[in-house]
């Protein structure tokens, strides 16, 4: 099989985004941006991907800053326990309106402000959000680059040990030569679903 072909079987198989799994359709504007940032810092904590997917759909009535900030604790207590997000559900709650705050203080609420050209820089003001771990800054960067160009082709350690598991090359610029740039999002998300699941390693590869 070559490379292509298994590019093109991971697109096809598990190649859909968080951001999509949680109803965001992302586009370049402060709303999706921000919904994707408050997926991302949810993902940050030891919890299943599919409870903190839940939970940013049922947090998107809050899906701006304004929004976030304005919505009282308990709200935003609420929305997390009808995800089942309750191990941390309360320290959350406190993080998004701590974050909600300080995207408007530093960035008018609006995300793009935070773009940079050093993606370094990008990943060290991620990390200035309360609750935004390393986990949550690579997933909004492999999903960003849906929409920020400057990150492609952002494929972290996760992604690339999920190329190596279906024998493709462990190179970002060689492994975003298999896809339109389009795509580049898509298939870093099915790369960390072939890490995390032997179900889909062995379909893609069968």
């Amino acid at each position: 099989m070559s490379d292509r072909t298994t590019a093109r079987n991971l697109l096809e198989q598990g190649g859909t985004t968080y951001a999509a799994q949680a109803g965001i359709k992302l586009e370049n504007k402060p709303a999706p941006l921000y919904r994707l940032l408050v997926l991302s810092v949810l993902l940050s904590t030891r919890i299943k991907a599919d409870i903190a997917v839940a939970a940013a759909r049922e947090l998107a009535e809050f899906g701006t800053p304004e929004k976030m900030r304005n919505a009282t604790w308990q709200q935003r207590v609420d929305a997390l326990g009808r995800a089942h997000y309750v191990r941390y559900d309360e320290s959350t709650a406190t993080a998004l309106g701590e974050g909600a705050q300080l995207l408007l203080d530093e960035y008018g609420g609006d995300l793009r402000k935070l773009r940079d050209d050093d993606v370094r820089a990008m990943q060290r003001r991620l990390r200035e959000v309360p609750r935004m771990g390393p986990v949550g800054v690579h997933i909004f960067c492999r999903e960003a680059q849906a929409v920020w160009p400057e990150l492609r082709p952002y494929l972290d350690k996760k992604a690339l040990q999920g190329a190596e598991k279906v024998g493709l090359p462990t190179d970002p610029r060689r492994l975003a030569e298999l896809v339109a740039d389009d795509d580049l999002a898509r298939l870093a998300a099915a790369l960390v679903r072939v890490e995390l699941e032997k179900d889909l390693r062995e379909k893609v590869s069968a």
